[in-house]
């Protein structure tokens, strides 16, 4: 249903501006075509964020089960007893 609206408004839009002077159509499309453009970077920089923001909480994790492990070999090392006397 987007789409459809989408397509009708552009259809609607485009008409208007071939009706008026060709400077102010050009600086009207222009606009619109910088709007979208500058708005798809703003998005794409939300994205980048959330998805650089969710990889840190797995690299957190995976320091955590890492630094674990360690712990866990540590200890295992150091309960064998020494016989040599």
């Amino acid at each position: 249903m987007n789409l459809l609206v989408s397509i009708i408004f552009s259809t609607i839009l485009g008409c208007i501006l071939l009706l008026v002077s060709p400077v102010y159509g050009g600086l009207i499309a222009f606009g619109i075509v910088a709007g979208c453009l500058f708005r798809g970077l703003f998005l794409l920089n939300e994205i980048n964020k959330k998805l650089t923001k969710s990889s840190r909480k797995t690299d957190y994790v995976y320091a955590s089960l890492k630094s674990k492990r360690e712990e866990n070999e540590d200890d295992s090392k150091g309960n064998y007893v020494n016989f040599e006397g």
